[in-house]
């Protein structure tokens, strides 16, 4: 599929923060952007409005990524509209910090839901028109985390890294239709998930990064539109950092 012409793009977790910058990146060529939120419903008109003062269509949907039944018609909605998928990234994603032995069940499943399960649900639902239209893009946004771990974030680390996995395993299945399927994980990312921490802990963690600075979800959104692209045509099955070389 020519990168120019119009393509359907489908982000989940895209009202705000690296899901929103990704949307915005892409809506720059012209594109359907469908997202999915969690949040208030005024968050996501924001982020349409965003969207289409950058050029492309915008559409944002209350979806559940952990409800199979959801998905199912977040993506029937998609298809009605445009009849094709042509890019998924799946962005969304929480967190419910705790140390291990702390930890309760219900925080555990919570981010194992809508971290891994949620996008396993839309790997699913979004190959189906990839594998009939012969192409597609599909892009994972795990973290550091999932390679390096952290300490209170047992269940968000084990998450993100069962994505890369997944991400993995799909690469292999896929490619014969001319589908990749590739990760971004992103590291000390400036965002709404990340302004209430204390600046002393803002500043340790700079500390352990060579280009001392955190990241935008501008740079993380970059990457994202290019492994979407014909030029990214020959990538597929990698975990690509984006954290200033905090982990290398």
């Amino acid at each position: 599929m020519n990168s120019n012409s119009k393509r359907t793009i489908v982000v989940t977790g895209g009202s705000k923060g690296i899901g929103q910058a990704i949307c915005i990146a892409f809506a720059a060529s012209g594109t359907d952007i469908f997202f999915n939120f969690s949040s208030e419903e005024a968050t996501g008109r924001q982020t349409e409005d965003k969207i289409n003062a950058a050029g492309g269509s915008a559409r944002g949907m209350r979806v559940n990524v952990a409800s199979e039944k959801e998905v199912s018609s977040f993506f029937k909605t998609i298809l009605d509209q445009t009849g094709r998928i042509d890019v998924l990234v799946n962005n969304a994603g929480i967190t419910r910090d705790n140390l291990l032995l702390r930890m309760r069940g219900v925080e555990w499943d919570a981010v194992m839901d809508v971290n891994l399960k949620g996008a396993f649900l839309c790997i699913k639902a979004a190959a189906r028109p990839m594998i009939q239209q012969r192409f597609g893009r599909i892009i994972n946004i795990t973290s550091i985390a999932g390679v390096a771990g952290n300490s209170g974030q047992a269940n968000y680390s084990a998450s993100k890294a069962g994505l890369i996995g997944l991400t993995k395993t799909a690469a292999k299945e896929l490619a014969s239709r001319n589908i990749t399927v590739n990760a971004i994980a992103p590291g000390f990312i400036e965002t709404e998930m990340t302004a209430p921490l204390p600046e002393n802990v803002k500043s340790a963690m700079i500390s352990q990064i060579p280009l001392r600075r955190a990241g935008t979800p501008e740079e993380v959104a970059r990457l994202a539109v290019f492994l979407a692209s014909d030029e990214a045509g020959y990538i597929t099955g990698q975990t690509i950092h984006v954290n200033g070389g905090m982990y290398i």
